[in-house]
């Protein structure tokens, strides 16, 4: 069985964002992940994680005007300085937090600017800055149903840009709910990227509707066994949106003693990244 990370930021709505460090640990997770960390002071979320036996494995870096519809500044033209300060930014809670990997959101494609090589630059920089501090920056692919006109969409053009970056710090994150939106063909595409050690996370989620695993068209139990039989050894990030109470919805992995037990078996223990 794969190691599964809660992601707080869709999980455990019914609290606030503090306490859903202590309801994921409750239900038997060690790990979390989750969009921004920015509205907390590092120094508290770090507090939580101890208290609570919690590895952090995943964050965004600044998305530029969320509420104003953006969704990440690397492929914006005229935008590098801001940028950079946001990748800064985001170096330091993950030094606070003790968390690997930075998720480096793309941007909508503006009407003006080279957005290819805009992007390819910025992430080339940002790499560099992650570097010393052993951080590595994850690039995701996302539906363009969900996300109209965002610059990164598919895996082979996340490869193909790992290539062009030429960093090794900079892995796909491959969330398989964007994947089944946008591409399908799941189980090959797994087959085919995990091999090349560039897959540095996964995040799930049922499709259509973004909920629970076990609901809608993906078989994850065959996905799940597939991950063990590749040999994946990351974590799964829990990125859906619960259809009910979110504890009630984790029966399609087993709770609380059963879930810490498979994940304890899998080398889940508690500080491991």
């Amino acid at each position: 069985m794969p190691r599964f990370a809660a992601n707080l930021s869709m999980l455990y709505r019914e609290v606030d964002f503090p306490a859903r460090f202590a309801a994921a640990a409750a239900d038997g997770f060690y790990a979390v992940e989750y969009l921004f960390p920015y509205d907390h002071a590092p120094e508290q979320l770090a507090a939580l994680l101890r208290e609570h036996g919690l590895t952090q494995v995943l964050f965004n870096a600044p998305p530029g005007d969320w509420d104003a519809g953006e969704r990440g500044l690397a492929c914006i033209a005229g935008r590098e300085a801001e940028f950079l300060a946001g990748i800064e930014r985001a170096l330091h809670y993950a030094q606070q937090l003790a968390c690997p990997r930075i998720h480096v959101m793309a941007g909508i494609v503006p009407a003006a600017g080279n957005a290819h090589a805009t992007y390819v630059a910025n992430l080339r920089a940002a790499a560099a800055l992650a570097a010393p501090w052993g951080v590595t920056l994850m690039i995701e692919p996302i539906n363009g149903r969900d996300m109209p006109g965002y610059f990164l969409q598919r895996q082979d053009q996340a490869h193909a840009l790992l290539e062009e970056i030429g960093a090794a710090n900079v892995q796909v994150q491959m969330d398989l709910y964007h994947c089944q939106i946008a591409e399908g063909d799941l189980a090959t595409k797994l087959r085919q990227y995990l091999a090349t050690g560039r897959v540095g996370h996964l995040q799930i989620a049922g499709v259509p509707g973004r909920h629970e695993p076990d609901v809608g068209e993906i078989h994850y139990p065959y996905l799940f066994a597939l991950l063990d039989e590749l040999g994946y050894a990351g974590w799964v990030g829990c990125e859906y949106l619960p259809a009910g109470a979110t504890s009630a919805g984790l029966g399609w992995l087993g709770r609380s003693s059963a879930l810490r037990q498979a994940q304890g078996e899998r080398g889940g223990a508690r500080g491991e990244r």
